[in-house]
């Protein structure tokens, strides 16, 4: 009987991704989130007759940015066509998609799996189409689903991966560098709990060396990056229970229980010609010049792997460390606003993933909503290298502008913490200490140097951690060498 090891997982990814344009795709209703149901709404979206769709060609420039990013080709010719499904949010029985002819084609994702390997995963096509409306079905007792329309005709652009991915771990680090993506050219915001980034998987088993590929299923309704992960593995092990049980696998869409952790049949899955495509008879083909498609490039922000670099170079941190705060461009944005006020990269390196980062997490909140600016931090960070606040006392003052907000100067004032660095008063500390521990003096002139750190911390005991470390071990040396 054939064993686990003996199948491997094909992978292909579907990612819809919500454009934060201003307006719909095809008419001037708010694109927004959150705004009571069926308030966003007009004739076009709602597909009433005699309402005509007009093109928004900002979610084209979005568009546009999204294939040169990922050095995909824009077809200077697409056009739009109607894919035909009945479902009670689609009021207009069909959804404007682009089909044969996509604005987009080919590009590829880069990411590293945990072990630091790098994989490209190639892409199919990347094309703009509308929304649909969101169905909320029954609970607490109801028996009724209610529909909500405002998400009818948001401007999407579906992103179509080949089926390259071999693990559901994959799959999570595809998304994580599709996400980061998407954030840096800023045309997407990437949360998925508010259903501004989904995605399909269709996923297959075959035996190991077999080229050719085994029934696909899709599997939908995942709301997190881990989630698309648990999804997978569980549909792998499904299929792989099937075929060594020598069962076959159904062609179906199956949703996604995160509660029971389980996937269900919603449906045989369609293909292509159970949507009845043809072209959009109310809008003409999209033109797009060499000039529009230069201006574009031009427009480009600097990617996560180049800024990364860079930050290498220009501010002498570690490589690992400049992954880390390139992950998000806010982060990245957050960093080099506080080497603008200051010039110990590695230092602010350190604190950010360390005192910043861990606040954030603790807090439960995202860098755009730190409590305080870089340049606060900047300052803070500027008082330890000068030798005004010790370590300990930075982060306790750290702690104070997370909770406050206020500047280091002002919490140092009001709890009287400016670092102890008069030399005779710190000298009678050091004597009395010595003189309280002469037992370990005498072991100390014998030999035993690794005392000091205990003689440094006594001091530092006795003024609250306010003494200058440096100068403390510089004193102690002198009286224990005398």
């Amino acid at each position: 009987m054939a064993t686990q090891e003996e199948f491997e997982p094909v992978i292909g990814l579907e990612v819809h991704a919500q454009l934060s344009t201003n307006s719909k795709i095809f008419c001037g209703c708010k694109a927004s989130y959150g705004e009571p149901p069926n308030s966003l709404t007009c004739p076009v979206c709602l597909g009433l007759p005699g309402a005509l769709p007009v093109l928004n060609k900002q979610a084209v420039e979005f568009a546009m940015r999204m294939v040169l990013a990922v050095g995909g080709t824009i077809q200077k010719r697409s056009a739009f066509a109607r894919k035909n499904y009945f479902y009670p949010d689609l009021p207009k029985g069909y959804q404007i998609s682009q089909y044969d002819r996509p604005l987009g084609e080919g590009g590829e994702i880069r990411y590293r799996l945990q072990d630091g390997e790098e994989r490209v995963c190639r892409l199919i096509r990347i094309h703009i189409e509308e929304d649909a409306g969101k169905s909320l079905h029954p609970e607490h007792g109801e028996n009724f689903t209610r529909v909500d329309f405002n998400r009818c005709g948001t401007p999407l652009l579906e992103i179509v991966s080949g089926a390259e991915m071999q693990s559901p771990e994959e799959a999570y680090n595809y998304l994580i560098s599709l996400k980061q993506i998407l954030q840096y050219l800023d045309i997407c915001s990437g949360d998925m709990e508010k259903g501004q980034l989904r995605c399909d998987a269709n996923v297959s088993v075959r035996p190991v060396g077999q080229k050719e590929f085994s029934t696909r299923t899709e599997v939908k309704n995942m709301n997190s990056f881990k989630g698309v992960q648990r999804a997978l593995r569980f549909e792998i092990d499904r299929q792989v229970k099937l075929l060594k049980s020598g069962e076959e696998v159904q062609q179906a869409t199956l949703l996604w229980d995160e509660k029971r952790q389980a996937a269900q049949v919603m449906r045989s899955k369609e293909e292509s010609h159970d949507y009845r495509y043809f072209p959009e008879p109310d809008l003409v083909n999209l033109v797009i010049s060499d000039d529009w498609i230069e201006r574009t490039r031009q427009c480009l922000p600097e990617m996560p792997v180049a800024r990364a670099t860079r930050f290498v170079n220009q501010y002498g941190i570690r490589e690992y460390d400049a992954e880390v705060l390139t992950d998000s461009k806010s982060l990245a944005d957050y960093f080099e606003e506080v080497m603008a006020h200051f010039d110990d990269g590695q230092v602010a390196a350190n604190w950010i993933q360390t005192e910043l980062l861990g606040f954030l997490r603790e807090s439960g909140q995202d860098i755009n909503e730190c409590p305080f600016k870089p340049q606060q931090l900047a300052d803070l960070l500027a008082r330890v290298t000068s030798g005004e606040l010790s370590g300990k006392i930075a982060k306790s003052v750290f702690a104070d502008m997370a909770r406050t907000g206020q500047d280091a100067a002002v919490i140092i004032r009001e709890r009287g913490l400016t670092q102890i660095s008069d030399e005779s008063m710190l000298l009678a500390i050091v004597e009395k200490v010595l003189s309280a521990n002469q037992k370990n003096v005498e072991q100390y002139r014998a030999g035993k140097t690794g005392l000091l750190n205990s003689f440094i911390g006594q001091v530092m005991k006795a003024t609250d951690g306010q003494a200058n470390p440096h100068l403390v071990s510089q004193l102690l040396k002198r009286k224990l060498e005398e």
